[in-house]
């Protein structure tokens, strides 16, 4: 009979472990979406930005000139 209590008593703090593992593993992820689901990305750069993309106005390339600038560069 006491080795049936011990062996309980030895399931009922594995099963304790476990448990509050994994709600503090599912606060964690929780706290961990909060913070980046606030988070903008996609917001006007601030402070001295470059603009990398420049379009290409119609009289600039023609198309034979920009067709062996691709074949050329690989790009």
């Amino acid at each position: 009979m006491k080795e049936m209590v011990i062996m309980l008593w030895k399931m009922l703090k594995v099963f304790i472990l476990f448990t509050g593992s994994t709600i503090l593993f599912y606060y964690g992820m929780m706290w961990i979406n909060e913070e980046y689901e606030n988070y903008h990305r996609y917001d006007q750069p601030q402070g001295a930005a470059v603009k990398v993309f420049q379009p290409i106005h119609q009289g600039q390339f023609p198309f034979l000139d920009r067709l062996i600038l691709f074949y050329r560069e690989g790009e």
